[in-house]
């Protein structure tokens, strides 16, 4: 028989009965199909939306398969099966997102070029990379991870891509869905999320809007929050699609200051910081068309700005100890304003036998933010504003950015096997420091001998061209060897230029960071009873920008921000699921239990640096070893996952300090174990949750912090439960 004409016949008679018979109609079961791969985590196809990553180290976690706490978007729960991150955990709302790996500072998540469906979301992609705003995990449909040699379609950065996808509307064209779910925890928690999605027409929308507060495990540290979202996408036809999405948050968070190693020791729960206070106010908004020009060739172009500030103040001396005696509070104010052109074309063509992929595309951006810092007497409340007659100013600048960047990818397959992808990025950055700066010194007894105030401009243009490749060898459709090896660049950001601290300095002769990092691995599935993806890893880091103590002419001994020199990091990092109950031949659906082991090795050390006492030392905030393990059962609707995650001891200062001293800033992070334990249950339309996190207790922490929440040590949350109610329609 000829299948191809069966189909033929059957795609033209199906329609044309069922014209002629109107009045008959028969309803079919839905069939469900499954993928191996499906579950909560996975690696990325080869081609992914409007991605490449073949022959990368790449990581995707199914957030609606998760078993966690979602509302507080606990970090080391949604990312556990992400292998080697270390997670700052000083923010129990988690509204601010904390991660790093491989020797990468993980303040804000400055090292990971971090987007939402695609657009950056940071406050400055090049200045100030960071990330005060965090999707909420309960609107996330899934998390993309491109890690090291990471694609240089999405930058130069060390860390590679951390990108949130948002969940959309169903298929089906006639329903509405409306989702909510409410969240009450320890500590006064309260957490509500509530969507809508759906169609009309052509049009396609989801709309969130989340609101949470809290009192914080630590007195002064309450925090309120409210997150809203909206997406519409116009489906013009079969090819043409325009889309908008718009996004706010705004959050009020009362911040309890850092402890001392003696302070922590004696009690970890405590602050001395009533006045301490921080707000955000982030604006974004995406306009993207998409062109189908053929069913092998897409063109998406993207249009996004932020227009957000970032506002905190408090009294912060250099001795956490101190007690607050009602002087003046230091107020740090930052605005935000960025736009963003980026356009992408992906071309898939036929070579002989093998089907090969072309992505190239443009980056045109333009970002303008502010900066001002002094000393206020406002009282005690979140005050953020600069009385009118202030003309006390520590510094006040403007800085300018300009972006243009042209990149192309091709996945080349050789065979049925094996596959190779290049890469280039030509870059164009010009960095500008517009402002002043009050200089002052004092005497022995504290009275200014020196007070001015010093103009500062900059222009820093710069062009270079980045290389990559990556490589990717099937031993069987479950089984791949992959492989690659990519430059880095990371330019001085606006904390690297300037920044008012009484104890903390910046090198003016500080420069760009420059490197490169290669990952080399296997990954696979084994009967559908063993998944996993193990790699070797190399990052060579020049020009490391850290912190470090430096002697003044006057002999004061403070805090100085410079390049440290070169750091050599490397090592292990794997992960593995095992899926017991078919291991032992049960080949139900009822049932499951899977065991799953995340673990890296990584060895971090100095190898060339011009400051005393740093060759030869650790890298910030690299562990060693990085274990999260854990168990997922389920019976039917219900879900149970415990979680264990140890880390060993790593260092917050380039020379390895033993003890933080008077301030708490400089010396070790302890190592530390902690557990975590979540269950569910789902019931058509109803589902409840629970969650209790660090079980045991434990008393840990994982940054010294050097500015704000600090300075000093971060203690992280103690035992907490957290109880969700959430229904869908």
């Amino acid at each position: 028989m000829d299948y191809k004409k069966m189909l033929i016949i059957s795609l033209v008679l199906i329609p044309a009965m069922s014209r002629a018979q109107k009045d008959t109609v028969q309803h079919l079961n839905a069939v469900e199909v499954r993928d191996h791969r499906s579950g909560d985590f996975r690696s990325m196809n080869q081609v992914e939306g409007m991605k490449l990553t073949a022959g990368k180290k790449t990581e995707l976690i199914n957030v609606a398969q998760l078993t966690v706490n979602k509302s507080t978007n606990n970090a080391r729960q949604v990312f556990a099966k992400v292998s080697g991150l270390n997670i700052f955990e000083n923010d129990g709302s988690g509204l601010q997102l904390s991660i790093g790996g491989r020797g990468l500072d993980p303040n804000r998540t400055s090292n990971f070029n971090v987007r939402q469906n695609g657009y950056d979301i940071s406050a400055d992609a090049l200045g100030y990379p960071e990330s005060y705003y965090t999707p909420p995990t309960e609107a996330l449909k899934k998390i993309e991870v491109i890690k090291g040699a990471a694609s240089l379609q999405y930058g130069t950065q060390f860390g590679g891509l951390l990108n949130f996808e948002m969940k959309q509307p169903d298929d089906q064209k006639d329903k509405l869905t409306i989702e909510s779910r409410q969240t009450i925890g320890s500590w006064g928690y309260f957490g509500s999320y509530n969507s809508i999605a759906g169609h009309a027409g052509k049009l396609s929308y989801l709309a969130y809007i989340q609101y949470k507060r809290g009192n914080g495990w630590r007195p002064n540290s309450g925090f309120e929050a409210v997150n809203a979202y909206a997406d519409m996408h116009l489906h013009l036809n079969e090819k043409h699609m325009l889309g908008l999405e718009l996004t706010h948050l705004n959050y009020m968070s009362q911040q309890p200051g850092g402890l001392t190693d003696d302070m922590f020791a004696k009690d970890p729960r405590q602050s001395n910081r009533e006045r301490n206070w921080f707000s955000v106010n982030w604006n974004l908004a995406d306009l993207e068309w998409d062109f189908r020009i053929s069913d092998r060739t897409r063109w998406q172009t993207r249009a996004s700005g932020l227009y957000a500030s970032r506002d905190a103040i408090g009294y912060r001396p250099n001795r956490p100890s101190q007690p607050d005696n009602g002087d003046p509070r230091d107020l740090l104010k930052g605005v935000f304003r960025n736009g963003t052109l980026e356009s992408r074309l992906m071309h898939r063509y036929t070579a002989g036998k093998q089907q090969n992929t072309l992505l190239a595309g443009i980056r045109t951006y333009y970002g303008h933010s502010s900066s001002q810092q002094g000393y206020v007497n406002t009282g005690s409340g979140a005050n953020f504003n600069f009385p009118a007659e202030n003309t006390n100013l520590m510094s006040d600048y403007v800085f300018p950015n300009l972006n243009f960047a042209a990149f192309a990818e091709h996945i080349f397959r050789l065979s049925d096997r094996l596959n190779i992808t290049p890469g280039i990025r030509a870059e164009y950055i010009k960095t500008q420091t517009d402002g002043y700066y009050r200089y002052t010194e004092t005497d022995l007894a504290g009275n200014a001998i020196v007070d001015s105030l010093i103009n500062e401009q900059r222009n820093l243009p710069r062009t270079f061209v980045l290389g990559g490749i990556g490589a990717g060898y099937k031993l069987t459709s479950d089984l791949e060897l992959y492989g690659n090896v990519s430059q880095n660049y990371r330019s001085v950001t606006f904390s690297d230029i300037r920044t008012m601290n009484p104890s903390f300095q910046i090198d003016p002769e500080i420069k760009d960071e420059r490197g490169w990092s290669a990952d080399m691995g296997a990954r696979g599935n084994v009967k559908n009873v063993l998944r996993f993806d193990a790699n070797l890893f190399f990052l060579y880091y020049g020009n490391r920008i850290g912190e470090y103590f430096y002697k003044t002419a006057n002999y004061t001994v403070i805090r100085r921000r410079g390049n440290i020199g070169v750091a050599n990091i490397y090592g292990l990092e794997s992960f593995m699921e095992l899926n017991t109950l078919k291991l032992a031949g049960y080949a139900g659906e009822d049932w499951k239990l899977n065991l799953y082991s995340n673990f890296a090795l990584t060895q971090a050390y100095y190898t060339q640096s011009p400051i005393a006492d740093v060759k030869g030392k650790r890298v910030e905030y690299v562990p060693l070893i990085n274990l999260r393990t854990g168990i997922q059962a389920g019976y039917k609707n219900y879900r149970l996952s415990v979680q264990m995650s140890k880390l060993s001891e790593q260092f917050s200062d380039a020379t390895n300090a033993s003890n933080g001293g008077y301030s708490g800033v400089n010396g070790p992070i302890p190592g530390y174990t902690l557990t975590d334990i979540s269950a569910s249950w789902h019931w058509k339309w109803l589902t409840l949750e629970g969650t209790i996190n660090n079980v045991l207790n434990a008393s840990y922490y994982t940054r010294r912090a050097t500015g704000y929440p600090g300075p000093g040590i971060i203690p992280g949350d103690g035992r907490g439960f957290f109880l969700t109610a959430g229904v869908r329609f």
